[in-house]
């Protein structure tokens, strides 16, 4: 039996920076016996050269190479067209695949024998399966990030600041959607001095909000309505109803602040619309609105575009910020391939990689378990959520 190769990619996706391994993963990877090859350049929007992945161990070697010796194909988000048709029986592809999303693309990989594992399909509520989380993990950094986003593109102080030439007053931050980028941003936003308020549909994310510092809108609800929670840490998608009656309960608060972050997402759904036109028109000049859900798909803010900055003809700067893990690429990677390491090692059985559709994490990231759907059939979201104010 020979050694177990797995190798890493370099992403093809406009405006990806992140690689799927780390060099510090190449070395982890070694000590648990894999042979590790990495695509010439995989990792340089990261600023990780082909000498540090040499260094650590790997061989760097011309994708043609990959494909035909890795036995485990390790990428960030799902392929391309032209990179799929390479991928040839027995193989196994590992990533952030969006099979909710690319039903016909990971359909027609298994007709061709192409075992895929996606992350995103993780079981999020299991304690063993959190060092392989990788939404988690890319949810922090874009967290933080959207923060740091919205202080940069704001062009006053987030902090109050006292000085001879008189008094600043602090920004007044609201986050919609208290999951994992949600938090993140509020615990950014606050340590940069800005008054932060939040709001989730899940009443349990009261205490996550306030530990942080924030205020927890209260927004009422009717006493039969049912809780946004959903099931595995999910918010639930609301009907259309309960999403009109939210959006404007929020237009107020929304109207009042300098600084709107939003984070909602459903698994499987189109983003919830959280922030109308009409609601940002009410907003100050100067205010500026971040996005995270913005995706192909739509956003929580109407109007946003992914990867685009407007600014409005009311003066506020709109951002449709999908993708800003990628923004942090170092970061994000290296967060990233450390969930590949956990990931590997549970999967690997004797040298071998052992997809066991019985165990509860396995079973659940088979993307070939998933019902597919003709090309144009339902989508879903780009990566599900870990809860909002959906």
């Amino acid at each position: 039996m020979g050694t177990l190769t797995v190798g890493a990619i370099r992403e093809q996706a406009p405006g990806e920076r992140r690689v799927a391994l780390v060099p510090e993963a190449v070395t982890l990877l070694h000590r648990a016996g894999l042979d590790v090859l990495v695509e010439t350049g995989a990792g340089s929007g990261a600023w990780f050269g082909d000498a540090d992945y040499a260094a650590a161990g790997a061989t760097v070697v011309p994708a043609d190479e990959l494909y035909e010796r890795a036995d485990a194909v390790l990428c960030v988000g799902p392929p391309n067209a032209e990179t799929a048709a390479v991928l040839r029986p027995g193989q196994v592809l590992i990533g952030l695949l969006e099979p909710l999303r690319h039903r016909a693309l990971t359909g027609e990989l298994a007709e061709r024998g192409v075992r895929t594992v996606s992350l995103d399909l993780l079981p999020r509520t299991l304690s063993r399966a959190q060092s392989m989380d990788a939404l988690t993990s890319q949810a922090n950094v874009a967290g933080y990030k959207a923060a740091l986003l919205a202080a940069d593109t704001y062009d006053r102080f987030f902090p109050m600041l006292t000085t001879a030439a008189g008094t600043a007053p602090p920004a007044a931050v609201l986050v919609l959607g208290a999951g994992v980028a949600g938090l993140q941003a509020i615990a950014t936003a606050r340590r940069l001095g800005a008054v932060v308020s939040a709001y989730d549909v899940r009443p349990e994310s009261r205490g996550e909000v306030e530990s942080l510092g924030a205020r927890f809108l209260d927004i009422q609800r009717p006493p039969d309505e049912e809780s946004g929670a959903g099931q595995g840490g999910y918010a639930r998608e609301l009907t259309d109803q309960e999403q009109q009656d939210q959006r404007e309960a929020l237009d107020a608060y929304i109207a009042r602040s300098d600084v709107v972050i939003t984070t909602a997402q459903v698994p499987g759904r189109k983003p919830p619309l959280l922030v109308t036109a009409t609601a940002v028109e009410r907003m100050k000049p100067g205010s500026v609105v971040v996005d995270l859900a913005a995706s192909a798909l739509g956003g929580n803010v109407e109007g946003s575009e992914p990867e685009k900055t407007v600014v409005l003809d009311g003066g506020v700067t709109l951002i449709g910020a999908g993708r800003l893990s990628s923004a942090m690429a170092t970061a994000a990677s290296t967060a990233y391939s450390r969930n590949l390491v956990a990931l590997l090692r549970h999967l690997l059985r004797d040298g071998e990689l052992v997809l066991d559709p019985s165990d509860e994490i396995t079973g659940a990231l088979l993307g070939d378990g998933v019902e597919h759907e003709p090309a144009d059939g339902p989508t879903a979201t780009q990566e599900p959520a870990e809860g909002g104010a959906s």
